[in-house]
């Protein structure tokens, strides 16, 4: 690997959020610049929310190629964009800015993260039912990309509450623009959550529910079946009880490493128009 020498001609990249420490994109940005022989480095700064608009500000002062964005940023910096990508117009939330030709372009690479971790396990996007389960920031972002590349249907459930209500909208603006059919239902549902996932190919947990305890949404096993895919948002641990309770049904199970480093691919390309060099810096998700 390249070893990048800081110089005039030096690029930034970075990433805003409060708290910001504990981000792996500098290790992983920085190293793909350098697998990639690009000059430039990634930093992370951690903004408080009433710095936000300085901190943007900084993205045309000190030139920077662009920044991602994580909480609490990815609603509140919406109205410093010059331009949204169509996703990020139909999430409501970005977590990427490009900065070219002096404007600020949003994106929201999360969708295209998940997406794109479906493709490299060679699975049909075309035309499948999915559903998920959660409706915050990680459900809205697959649900919209979903529903852009192809997917026919989508269920989503979630207990009543402001996401589910902030939801309810977002999916009434996303019909406007796709054909793909989208259902909200309240999770405690049950027999309606059972016919979704006995018609759908893909189950996905977009909720944090398995990351600190061993817990799980799904407490009746026989929803699980062999050619169910279940997918989990989490990474940390890398199989949460779900994916546990999923492997011992035989299902294919993904969790969510992949999309934190596609997600990361994708900024990547949009601010170099290079590829992340995936093979020789996946090892540091992989660590994570």
């Amino acid at each position: 690997m390249t070893c990048i020498e800081v110089n005039g001609r030096t690029r930034l990249a970075g990433f805003f959020a409060s708290p910001a420490k504990h981000s792996l994109s500098p290790t992983l940005h920085t190293s793909s610049f350098e697998a990639a022989g690009i000059n430039a480095v990634y930093l992370a700064f951690d903004i408080a929310p009433d710095k936000l608009k300085d901190a943007i500000t900084s993205i045309r002062t000190f030139n920077m190629m662009g920044v991602n964005l994580s909480m609490p940023h990815k609603v509140n910096a919406l109205c410093y964009m010059d331009e949204l990508s169509k996703s990020a117009q139909l999430i409501g939330a970005i977590n990427t800015i490009v900065h070219t030709n002096d404007k600020l372009i949003g994106h929201n690479t999360d969708g295209f993260g998940f997406m794109e971790s479906l493709r490299v396990n060679n699975l049909p996007i075309k035309n499948q039912t999915m559903t998920i389960l959660g409706a915050g920031g990680a459900a809205t972002a697959i649900l919209v990309q979903a529903a852009l590349d192809g997917f026919s249907t989508i269920h989503v459930f979630s207990r009543r509450g402001k996401r589910y209500d902030e939801m309810e909208k977002k999916i009434e603006k996303l019909s406007d623009s796709v054909s793909c059919k989208v259902t909200l239902t309240d999770l405690y549902h049950t027999d309606a959550l059972k016919e979704a996932i006995t018609r759908s190919h893909i189950l996905v947990n977009s909720t944090s529910v398995g990351m600190i305890n061993d817990e799980s949404l799904i407490e009746d096993e026989s929803l699980l079946r062999k050619d169910l895919v279940v997918y989990d948002v989490i990474y940390n641990p890398r199989k949460t009880k779900l994916l546990k309770q999923a492997e011992k049904k035989g299902c294919q199970i993904i969790n969510g490493l992949d999309m934190l480093l596609y997600q990361g691919a994708k900024a990547f390309n949009l601010w170099t128009n290079h590829d992340m060099p995936i093979e020789k810096v996946k090892h540091i998700i992989e660590k994570a």
